[in-house]
């Protein structure tokens, strides 16, 4: 009998370890567009206020920004909550498919607020 669990939580921690990495594989290969997004978000809203938000930048706004990307970084790996969990279960295939989808959704909703805490940031800016 105690062949037969360490058997079974042999090949679970395998499969786990299979589909983490897999998680890892997928996820982090996307983590630099999901910041490039978020980089040029706040640019926009930067540049589309120039000159005036020129005034509003320094390193209190810097270190805020830095904190905000932190955030958003933990944020994003609660992607691997959900792939890994859905991989583990019996939809695993359409996941696999279809997970692009958090990713885009994700990432979409990231640069809303994104936009939004720029545009707090740099008050000045025109059509807010």
């Amino acid at each position: 009998m105690t062949d037969e669990v360490h058997e079974t939580t042999t090949l679970g921690g395998s499969a786990l370890r299979e589909v983490a990495s897999d998680a890892l594989r997928y996820w982090e290969r996307r983590r630099l567009v999901y910041n490039a997004a978020l980089v040029l978000a706040v640019g926009w809203c930067f540049i589309s206020g120039l000159p005036q938000s020129r005034t509003h930048v320094g390193l209190n706004l810097l270190l805020v920004f830095f904190v905000l990307a932190v955030i958003a970084n933990a944020l994003y790996c609660l992607a691997y909550v959900v792939d890994v969990f859905v991989q583990m279960s019996m939809l695993r295939e359409a996941w696999v498919r279809w997970r692009w989808v958090l990713f885009a959704v994700g990432t979409s909703t990231a640069i809303v607020i994104t936009r939004f805490f720029s545009i707090g940031a740099f008050a000045s800016w025109r059509g807010h």
